[in-house]
This record gives C-alpha cells, structure tokens and sequence, in this order.
C-alpha cells in the first residue's frame, strides 16, 4: 500500500499587514494547587471561588490571573503569523467573498467538508488568486499495489 500525494500549484501570496505582532504572554494561566492533584491539568484554568482564597483575594506571591491587561493588541489580535485573517470556508461559492479581500483574508477549509469538495475549493481558490492555509489536508489518495 503506497500513499500518493496530489500536488497542488499555490498562488504565492503575501498579506497587506506587515505589523509584527507582540503577545504579552505566551504561558498558559496556571489552575490553583494543580500539583495537588493528579487529575487537575495545569492548564485548565477556574477562577478562585473560596471565601479564604489567597489567589481570588491576589495577595503577593501567589499565581498570575487572566485578566484584561494581558489582552492582545487591537491591531493584530486574531492575525495569523503569515499576516491574514483566517476566513472558514465550507464550499466554493464561500470564496467568492473573499475576492477583493485576497490580501488581507485567507481561506480555512472546515474539518467536516469532503475531499472531493476539498479539491474544488483549491482549484477555485486559485483562480481567485485566495491563499488557502489547510489546501491539502485530506487530499491523499492511496493505491494497492
């Protein structure tokens, strides 16, 4: 059994944004006394709820809290790291949207659309001249030898 891949010929895009974008934290919040417990991840944040909480009440030397000021900037908030925005697409007349907005949007193909239907989004995405960020997933084809 030998797994071919179907090559596809990509436009080569570039985006219009060129602003380098900053997070101010990359670090998963952490969930309170999660070394306790083997079943508590330690990425599975919940707010403190106790009425004692030294975490809820934020007394000096315990664990950060998601809060507002750890927001992204306005301008590149929701920016992939190529430069577009990521647009869900589900069929090909969803790309027609995308037409006079190929510098800014790339296309994203939904988990649940066939490869048969995965095919004629590419094919049509590139006469659009629209950047598609999953173009082969799913498109293998494999033969019995």
């Amino acid at each position: 059994c030998t797994t071919v891949y179907i090559s596809i010929k990509m436009a080569k895009l570039t985006s219009v944004n060129k602003t380098k974008i900053v997070k101010k934290r990359t670090k998963s919040f952490e969930r309170h006394h999660y070394q306790r417990f083997k079943r508590l991840a330690s990425t599975s944040w919940r707010k403190q709820k106790g009425i004692d909480s030294r975490v809820r009440r934020r007394f000096k030397g315990t664990i950060p809290q998601p809060s507002i000021g750890y927001g992204s900037d306005k301008a590149t908030r929701n920016l992939l790291p190529n430069g577009f925005y990521k647009f869900l697409v589900h069929n090909p007349k969803e790309l027609e949207m995308l037409m006079m907005h190929n510098r800014k949007y790339c296309a994203e193909i939904a988990h649940n659309v066939s490869s048969k239907t995965r095919k004629v989004i590419v094919e049509r995405a590139n006469q659009l001249n629209i950047k598609v960020t999953n173009a082969i997933a799913k498109l293998r084809v494999e033969e019995n030898a």
